[in-house]
Order: C-alpha cells, then sequence, then structure tokens
C-alpha cells in the first residue's frame, strides 16, 4: 500500500463530500474517521443499487461533523440493463449534484461509481474550483469492452469506447487518482495521467468491527449450520463472477450430508445458481440475500472455507474487496481467481488460501477437498489473513493518507 508519509498532516479543517455509489463499509469507516478529526463530512449514497452495504445508519458516538444520507431513485437499479441504466443514472447524477452543490464542500472523494455520475460530480467540482479526487476502484471502459462487445457486437464496441475515452478524461482532469492497485498505474499513465497526481491505497476492511467469531453463532444456529462443513460465498455475484464454479462444488459434495454450500448473494448470477440447483437437484445449496452488515461478522464465521471468484477477463480491472472481509474473520481461502490479480497475489503471499484458474473447475472441487482434509491448514490460513489484516489495515494511517490527498487536491483546483 502506497501512502503519503503517516506523520499527521498539517491539514486544515476540510468540508468533505464523500460520494460511495454502492455504500460499502471501508468508505462509511473512512467517513467516520474523518469526521472524528474535525472535518465536515457527507456520505453519500444510492439506496437503489442493490449491493452489500456498510454500516450506514447514525450511530450515538457519531460526531457532529458526520452526515450520511441515502440518494433515492424512483426504483431499484436495472443493473443488466444498460439502456434502463443508462436513463436511471442521469436522473441520479441530478440528484447527486442538487446535494453536492448545497453541501459546498471544499474537496469531493468521487468514489465507487459509473462513469456518468462521477463525470457530473467532476463537472460541477471544476466550475466551482472544488478539488476532485478519484477513487478508482474499477476501471468500466475495459469492462464494457469485456463485456458489451460478447452482448451488443459493433454497437457495443462503439458504447465501450466511447466510454473509455470519456472515463480516461475524467482521470486527466482529476487533481488526485486514488488507485486500489499498483497494475493500475499502466492504465492511467497511458491515458495521460502525470505519475505525480496519482496515489495507491489498496481497500481494507474494519479490524475492530468483523473481528474472529466462533463457528457457533447465532447466524449459523438459525440456519442449521452449526454442525454442517460450510463452504461460503458473500456478496456481489455479477458479470464478472462466473456462479458456476460454487454449482460445482454443489455437484461435487452433493452426496455428502455434512457439505453445505451457503451463497449469499442477489443478481444475475444468483439467479443462475438457483436455476441450476432446481434443474440438478442441488439440495445441498442455501441460497439467501444480501444480509445487514451486522450480521457479517456471524455470518463469515459460519464458513469454514470462503469462497472469492473473479472472471479472466476482469482481472485487469477490477480487485475483489471481499478477500479483505474474509482476511478480518480469521478464515481459509478458497479462490478461483487470475493469477496475476491483487487478491490472488495477497492470498499467496501470505499463504491465505489457495486459488485456481478462473476457468479450472475440477481443480477448484480439487482444491476445497484438500482444503477440507487438513484442518491444521486451514487454521493456519486463517490465522495468516487475520495477521495480515492486523498488520495492513490501519485505519489511522489510512486516514492520514487521505487527509494529505485531500488536501493536495484541494489546494490545486484552488
Amino acid at each position: 500500500m502506497t501512502l503519503p508519509a503517516i506523520d499527521r498532516p498539517m491539514v486544515p479543517r476540510l468540508r468533505v463530500l464523500l460520494h460511495d455509489y454502492p455504500g460499502h463499509a471501508f468508505p462509511v469507516q473512512l467517513a467516520r474517521a474523518l469526521a472524528t478529526r474535525g472535518h465536515e463530512v457527507l456520505h453519500l449514497h444510492c439506496s437503489s443499487f442493490s449491493s452489500p452495504r456498510g454500516p450506514l445508519a447514525p450511530r450515538p458516538e457519531d460526531p457532529p461533523s458526520l452526515t450520511l444520507e441515502a440518494l433515492t431513485l424512483d426504483g431499484e437499479v436495472k443493473k443488466y440493463d444498460f439502456l434502463r441504466r443508462w436513463l436511471q443514472e442521469r436522473a441520479y447524477a441530478t440528484r447527486l449534484v442538487e446535494r453536492v452543490a448545497a453541501f459546498k464542500p471544499d474537496v469531493v472523494l468521487g468514489g465507487n461509481a459509473s462513469v456518468d455520475p462521477q463525470a457530473a460530480l467532476q463537472r460541477w467540482a471544476r466550475r466551482n474550483k472544488v478539488g476532485f479526487l478519484y477513487w478508482l476502484q474499477d476501471v468500466h471502459g475495459i469492462a464494457m469492452r469485456a463485456i458489451l462487445a460478447k452482448k451488443l457486437s459493433v454497437f457495443g464496441s462503439a458504447v465501450a469506447l466511447y466510454y473509455t475515452m470519456k472515463e480516461e478524461a475524467l482521470w486527466r482532469r482529476s487533481n488526485v487518482v486514488v488507485a486500489i492497485t499498483e497494475d493500475f498505474r499502466p492504465i492511467l499513465a497511458t491515458a495521460g495521467v502525470p505519475r505525480e497526481r496519482v496515489a495507491v491505497v489498496e481497500n481494507w476492511a474494519d479490524l475492530q468491527e468483523l473481528s474472529p467469531r466462533a463457528k457457533d453463532n447465532a447466524f449459523s444456529r438459525a440456519h442449521g449450520l452449526v454442525d454442517k462443513t460450510v463452504l461460503l460465498y458473500t456478496g456481489t455475484m455479477g458479470l464478472k463472477h462466473n456462479p458456476e464454479r460454487m454449482v460445482d462444488l454443489a455437484r461435487a459434495f452433493r452426496d455428502r450430508s455434512d457439505v453445505k454450500i451457503v451463497v449469499v448473494s442477489e443478481g444475475i448470477g444468483a439467479d443462475r445458481i438457483r436455476e441450476l440447483a432446481v434443474e440438478e437437484r442441488l439440495e445441498n445449496i442455501l441460497q439467501l440475500p444480501f444480509q445487514p452488515y451486522d450480521l457479517l461478522p456471524d455470518m463469515v464465521a459460519t464458513g469454514d472455507i470462503l469462497c472469492v471468484l473473479l472472471e479472466a477477463e476482469a482481472g485487469i480491472y477490477s480487485v475483489p474487496s471481499k478477500l479483505l472481509t474474509y482476511c478480518c474473520a480469521g478464515r481459509p481461502v478458497l479462490g478461483a481467481i487470475p493469477a496475476d490479480n491483487l487478491a490472488a497475489r495477497i492470498i499467496a503471499r501470505n499463504h491465505i488460501g489457495v486459488t485456481v484458474s478462473p476457468q479450472d473447475g475440477p481443480g477448484f472441487v480439487d482444491a476445497a477437498l484438500r482444503l477440507l482434509a487438513d484442518p491444521r491448514a486451514r487454521a493456519d490460513m486463517g490465522a495468516n489473513g487475520r495477521r495480515y489484516a492486523e498488520t495492513t489495515f490501519d485505519i489511522d494511517a489510512i486516514t492520514t493518507g487521505f487527509e494529505t490527498l485531500l488536501d493536495q487536491a484541494r489546494r490545486q483546483a484552488g
């Protein structure tokens, strides 16, 4: 993780707009940490977007300088209906800019959002000489080329090219770009973003709220999983995840009554698993919708092995952050992810689990069998994951780094 020096910088009190479209947990933690240091922080997310959410409800201990708000559309965002989603995101962008203009921030931290809302936010910031920090979580242009070209052929390729050019322009016009992996540096350099305006801050998870727990807990008891060996997947399962890998596990263990495949997810991937489970009578799959954040520690503690999926073409533009939650939980990880992806490198470097190629269904099953046969190895991997989290997810150092970068963006805009 590349951050500015961790000594507390001489940063003035800032009015910070932090926008994180899905409302994930670690940006909320950053918002709370910045507010605790005296900054006036407005955290916005889209409540109409189906996604695992962080602790977005106000807490009694929150400082008065923190405001957590949801922006709501007339209906749920249609993730996989590209025309409907485009129209919804344009409407969302209008509401977003109206709220930001009322808040009058000194600096905007534009987080996990699609290109159109991000562009509207940046236009407002530039027009008003407000600092803009682009928090680069996913490279949308590459994702669109991988997905739309397959689905819509020539038209899809043209749309992907348009958004690639638009996204690259957003990076160039940002005062600071914070990338979540060093792997994004060459992409930013090719797009013409000066190296001195790029910082790398890997994502993290909340160590305190996601401490390791016993398998025998309220969640496992509620779902009859205390006496089961559980292979668990939790989080988004969209176009960059292959649901077949979880079905491969269910097929392999269908005759073992002691093993349960648990998938806590919604959307296109979860729907595909449900279809196959019915077609093939895979009764060892338990599917649940996204769960409230306060159930997350018990939920991941229920898993004996925690699964991560990422398609080969997505390895360039995305890093599955669920791995970081798994590390905090102190459980071993089984991944079907590209070997050169940051998540796979973290797993291998720190001996947190086992990964195979995303296309290797038999290898994924074989890795699961080997892990299940070796409880000692699983315990060691889980401990290694927790150790990695404890030495890396220092929210105080992370907040100090972001303070410096936010002030840098503010000064450059001014």
